[in-house]
């Protein structure tokens, strides 16, 4: 089944980036000015803290501290992934997949703007169970990863024999 371009997924891909980047930035910026201070450890359920973090690596903090990365290559690299999704949404089959695509790209984008702005990834959602925390996240990451599995877990076009 080929995929045709659609202005329609285009924007609703677009819509959707703009809204994730738009959330992304504003709970980003309502925690560091408002809500937690970098040794703040906010408990608010007994498996979940707000914790402020700063992520200069690449996702959930792998490389952090090990990469010589500068922060714009990161940027621009997410930035790039962030057109080709947007891409992609144009090309998907129907509007929930072209809204997964632009939340990806938002989430991308979100995260790229951090980067650019303060050269580390703003994260402050901490779960945990028994002791083992999860890498400290935020909104963005959880865009990128709520897009993906949308995408992975739509069902399969009906092939219709010829």
């Amino acid at each position: 089944m080929a995929f045709r371009w659609s202005p329609a997924g285009l924007y609703i891909a677009m819509a959707m980036a703009v809204i994730a980047v738009v959330a992304d930035q504003v709970s980003k910026w309502t925690m560091l000015t408002h809500i937690l201070t970098p040794t703040d450890i906010i408990p608010v359920t007994p498996f979940f803290n707000l914790r402020l973090g700063f992520n200069t690596g690449v996702s959930f903090g792998l490389l952090s501290g090990h990469t010589t990365l500068p922060p714009y290559l990161l940027a621009g690299f997410a930035l790039l992934v962030a057109l080709v999704l947007l891409g992609w949404g144009a090309r998907m089959p129907n509007r929930p997949l072209a809204l997964a695509a632009g939340a990806m790209a938002g989430g991308a984008i979100g995260n790229a703007v951090d980067r650019i702005r303060q050269g580390a990834v703003t994260d402050f959602l901490d779960l945990h169970v028994f002791g083992w925390h999860w890498p400290t996240f935020n909104l963005a990451d959880i865009l990128i990863v709520g897009g993906a599995a949308a995408i992975a877990i739509r069902p399969s076009p009906k092939v219709v024999p010829s």
